[in-house]
This record gives C-alpha cells, sequence and structure tokens, in this order.
C-alpha cells in the first residue's frame, strides 16, 4: 500500500471523489457500481470518496449514505469513505453517533461524516418530520455530533465503547456551509466546512476568511465537478437543472455557469484546479464526475484518467503551492 493508506480523513491537501448512483440501473448493480468505482478511485490515487443523502430515488442520490460507505470500505484497498453529507435533522444525533463510531470500530481512522441541515421537501416528507424545525433542530446538534465523535458529552450512552475510545483519535466532522452564519457556527461547534460544487471564488474565499476569523481550524473543502477529454455537456446541463430545482435563489445567484471545469490536457486542468484551491483558501479538494446520462463505464474510465494523469499533477502544485 502506498502513503495513503495512513492518511487522515480529509487532511490537508487530500483529494476525494464524490460517487452518485446510476439509477438507470437495477438495485443490485447500482451497489456493484458503487463499490466498484470507489475501489477504482483508492487503487488510481484518490484518497477517499464520499457519497450524500436524498430519498425517495431524487436524482441519483443515496438514502443510506453512512451504510454505503461501510460496503464501499470492504472494497477499497485503502483510503477512507463519507457519508458527506447525511441529513443531520432526520436521525436522532446519538444513533448516528453510534454507527459512525462503530463503522470506524471496524475499519479503524478511515471514517467520516459531513451533516447538512437539508433543503428537499420530499426528504422530509418521507420521512414524517416538519421541514420548519430543520434548522433548529441542525445547529442545536451539530457540536453535539462533533463531542461525541470526539468521546466527548456522551451523556447516557457513555458506556458505549466505539464512542468512548474516540477521545484518542476523534472522527471528523464536516458541516455543509454556505453563508458566513453557517461557517461561523461550524467554527464555534469545531467542525469543518464543505462547499456546494459551483459558487464563484471570491464568495468561497470571503467564507473560508470568515471561518478562520472565527476560530475555525478544522478541514475546509473546496468541491468542482471536472471531466477530462471531450465533456458530455447535456449531461452537464441537466445536472445544473436538478440543482436549480432545490437550491435557493440566494445560492445560486454565487454559481458560476453550470460549474464544471473541462479540458482535454491534464497539466491544464490541474493547474486550474489548484489555482482554485489556493484563490479559495480551502484546504483539501473534492472532485465530481457523475451527472444524468454518464454511463457507468464512462464514469470508471473517467475516475482512472482523472488518477493517473491529473492528481499527480495537482499533488504536485499543491505542494508547491
Amino acid at each position: 500500500m502506498s502513503d495513503r493508506a495512513n492518511a487522515a480523513v480529509f487532511a490537508e491537501g487530500s483529494i476525494s471523489l464524490r460517487l452518485y448512483p446510476h439509477n438507470e440501473l437495477a438495485a443490485i448493480d447500482i451497489v456493484d457500481q458503487l463499490c466498484t468505482q470507489a475501489a477504482v478511485a483508492a487503487d488510481n490515487g484518490f484518497d477517499g470518496v464520499m457519497t450524500s443523502e436524498h430519498h425517495g430515488g431524487f436524482a441519483g442520490y443515496l438514502p443510506n449514505p453512512l451504510q454505503t460507505s461501510g460496503f464501499q470500505l470492504a472494497a477499497m484497498s485503502q483510503g477512507w469513505a463519507a457519508a458527506c453529507p447525511v441529513l443531520l435533522p432526520l436521525r436522532p444525533v446519538a444513533m448516528l453517533a453510534e454507527e459512525v463510531a462503530w463503522l470506524n470500530a471496524r475499519f479503524p481512522g478511515r471514517v467520516g461524516i459531513g451533516v447538512g441541515s437539508g433543503s428537499l421537501p420530499l426528504d422530509f416528507d418521507a420521512m414524517e418530520i416538519d421541514q420548519s424545525t430543520a434548522v433548529d433542530v441542525f445547529k442545536r446538534d451539530l457540536p453535539r455530533l462533533v463531542n461525541m465523535l470526539a468521546g466527548r458529552e456522551l451523556g447516557v450512552i457513555d458506556e458505549d465503547r466505539a464512542l468512548r475510545e474516540l477521545t484518542q483519535r476523534p472522527i471528523p466532522v464536516i458541516s455543509t456551509a454556505m453563508s458566513p452564519a453557517a461557517v461561523r457556527r461550524a467554527a464555534a461547534a469545531g467542525a469543518g466546512i464543505i462547499y456546494d460544487g459551483g459558487s464563484n471564488p471570491d464568495r468561497l474565499r470571503m467564507l473560508s476568511d470568515s471561518y478562520v476569523e472565527a476560530g475555525g481550524s478544522a478541514p475546509r473543502i473546496l468541491i468542482r465537478r471536472v471531466w477530462l477529454g471531450a465533456p458530455p455537456r447535456e449531461a452537464f446541463e441537466a445536472q445544473f437543472e436538478v440543482y436549480q430545482s432545490y437550491s435557493s435563489t440566494e445560492a445560486l445567484s454565487h454559481w458560476r455557469d453550470n460549474g464544471w471545469i473541462c479540458g482535454d490536457d491534464a497539466a491544464s486542468l490541474a493547474a486550474e484546479l489548484a489555482d482554485a484551491v489556493r484563490t479559495t483558501n480551502t484546504t483539501c479538494l473534492n472532485l465530481r464526475i457523475h451527472a444524468p446520462g454518464i454511463a457507468a463505464d464512462a464514469a470508471r474510465e473517467q475516475i482512472a484518467a482523472l488518477g493517473t494523469e491529473v492528481l499527480p499533477r495537482l499533488r504536485a502544485l499543491l505542494v508547491n503551492g
């Protein structure tokens, strides 16, 4: 195994990949592809993989990203997996903390978690939860989750062995954050932050600086949608329409076109990504290549191409920067 096998989750300079289900496939094949693509990513230079949550088969998301992380870790030769983001208001915080801690007991040091408050009505309707309470619940439970995954403030579950052992090596928690208030909240809780994939760099730099000024010292994750080679533009536009369907007007006002970075030249693509990390004052990078209409075999080929052609150049630029 390479040195990446022992790299911390969300480590500074890390490059991870967000994976999405191919909903054109049967369920058994969807799971197989999520595991296969995670293994391809790990074997081709990515430090880790992420999956995220929506319900009812919405737009190629998953109802069970933490469970999927377990499936993927079993298939990966090295690297980490994170459910990021999980919709925190949909589940009791203690239950989520226990599940994350015990997954980490099976794959020590290879598990991360990210959380968000949620914005899609379908998710709350499916769970019969009043969406109007989501933000308040999120504000309350974010610091609780951070503490519990560091083995602190366990309350009535303080005999849980997996949680108690986290005092020595806490599991990192990431919060979605796209406003100054959200980054300050994450900083106060001791959580890292992850941005959306399309906001312009100046906006993200302002948020990163606000986070640091508020005392935040955890990871700051930049998302970028990338494609090496001739881009499948129709798929990109379809994906942008998905985000438009549930993103706020405020969030969309900060987007730059459809959010994708594409190119035939690996060196140029690496340079643009490295510049984005420096410009936004972020600490690590999460790449995405999936969009509606991109087939599983094309996704696997793109993951391998990015890993072998772009990532080595990108890592060199990040180190030199």
